[in-house]
């Protein structure tokens, strides 16, 4: 019952801030607005009918029932027809659809305020606007990032050995346990034990794990003088590194395939030991460095959305495993965080660091997100926006009138099409996440 009830809290967890994350967006778009002085007419976190609002002088805020998104509602975003009124009916499915946002838009704007408008700002104004909200998230981002790093830490090898292997097996081994006959592991055979500290290798001061490793598998055959700290004294030993195989391993600690996809290997210095691992609180220099991995990752993602759809709908409807890296809807999200709060032999401060990073991705990947230069995403209107800006200094350069706002109501029809194709994606990830779900054990 209580593993049930944890699961429900780290759900709950994710929701909340998603929520918050998603008002804090808005709240990025609303305020630049009325610094600006257009009119907003409504603050809505979720989509679907209103679940619950309440008005404060002109702007109507509120919840809605599906807390997938939110928006605020700017008067004029789209400027009127220039040259000639609209036509009352239209000849065609889009050409209507574009017609109906001009009326929505004309319809947000009451008599008299014209003036209070988002397409009469001026293009650095509607820039700062568009962009407010996902700045926000980005500054959300590195602050749970600072909390995760600099206040919990992250778990690091330490020169402490956590195990010492008692034989060696090389990692194309279907064996994962020693048996009699097979060789001892040259560290085991050396006397090192779980708990000694190595402080130094052939004279060499150890400072981390990493000097550890650079030594031992460059030195293969090769006797080390080994100098450990066990139970406050100093103990010497020596110890001769075997050449066996090992995989290839990416800086993310992932086995590297070859072109042939079967996994690649090397040979290196091994004597069978590992570090025991130990929570350190990061520098401050490290947040934006971290945040700056996570960025790239998301926009690796997105980059290659369309093979990593089909490689989620390969998983979903056939025998194919799911990427743990690969995108994954709110659903996964929600399942993962469920599964992390709810394993009790993790630590209640690990595991509230882990939703803690769990929710600065999600503020990661929205930030990433926004910024596609396609509407109804933010970055559509910033792209709008930039380009009237550019089109108007030619028009200056060249000597010729102002064009004008552009007519961004034109762009009606493939803002129908996005929102489609993200309608379809979110579908396919949402079963894909319930029928084969990303897990972490």
């Amino acid at each position: 019952m209580e593993t049930v009830l944890l699961y429900i809290v780290g759900i709950l967890v994710v929701v909340v801030g998603l929520i918050v994350s998603i008002a804090l967006h808005e709240l990025g778009h609303f305020v630049p607005a009325k610094l600006f002085g257009v009119r907003v007419g409504q603050f809505m976190i979720g989509f679907g009918r209103t679940m619950v609002s309440w008005r404060r002088g002109e702007t109507e805020y509120g919840f809605k029932w599906i807390p997938l998104g939110g928006y605020i509602s700017m008067a004029g975003m789209y400027p009127p027809m220039a040259g000639r009124a609209a036509r009352a009916a239209s000849t065609g499915f889009f050409e209507t659809l574009v017609q109906d946002a001009r009326s929505a838009s004309a319809d947000t704007i009451p008599e008299g305020e014209e003036h209070r408008t988002f397409y009469r700002l001026a293009v650095w104004k509607r820039v700062v606007i568009m962009l407010g909200g996902p700045f926000m998230n980005l500054l959300i981002a590195i602050v749970l990032y600072a909390v995760v790093l600099m206040g919990f830490g992250v778990a690091q090898p330490s020169t402490t050995l956590g195990s010492v292997n008692e034989c060696v097996l090389p990692a194309t081994s279907e064996r994962q346990e020693c048996a009699p006959g097979d060789p001892l592991a040259p560290g085991a055979e050396a006397g090192l034990q779980p708990g000694d500290r190595i402080v130094a290798i052939d004279g060499q001061p150890i400072e981390s794990w990493d000097a550890v490793l650079a030594v031992v598998r460059d030195a293969a055959g090769r006797s080390l003088a080994v100098e450990v700290e066990r139970d406050g004294a100093a103990v010497r030993t020596s110890v001769t590194p075997l050449l066996t195989e090992r995989y290839v391993v990416d800086e993310r600690g992932r086995v590297v395939e070859g072109a042939d996809g079967e996994a690649r290997t090397q040979q290196v210095g091994f004597i069978g030991i590992a570090p025991a691992y130990e929570t350190v609180q990061q520098p401050v220099t490290a947040v934006l460095p971290a945040v700056g991995d996570n960025v790239s990752a998301v926009v690796g993602i997105i980059l290659n959305l369309p093979q990593r759809m089909i490689d989620v709908a390969a998983a979903a409807f056939g025998s194919e495993e799911r990427d743990p890296n690969g995108p994954i809807s709110v659903v996964g999200v929600g399942r993962i965080a469920g599964e992390i709060a709810s394993i009790d032999t993790i630590p209640v401060v690990e595991r509230v660091s882990f939703l803690t990073g769990l929710i600065a991705s999600l503020n990661v990947a929205l930030f990433v997100f926004n910024l596609i230069p396609l509407l109804p995403l933010d970055g559509g209107h910033v792209a709008g926006a930039l380009w009237e800006g550019l089109r108007r200094w030619f028009a200056k350069l060249r000597g010729k009138p102002d064009p004008g706002p552009i007519d961004t109501a034109k762009l009606v029809p493939v803002t129908l099409a996005v929102v489609l194709v993200l309608g379809v994606m979110s579908a396919l990830l949402i079963y894909a996440d319930i029928v084969k779900p990303v897990t972490l054990f």
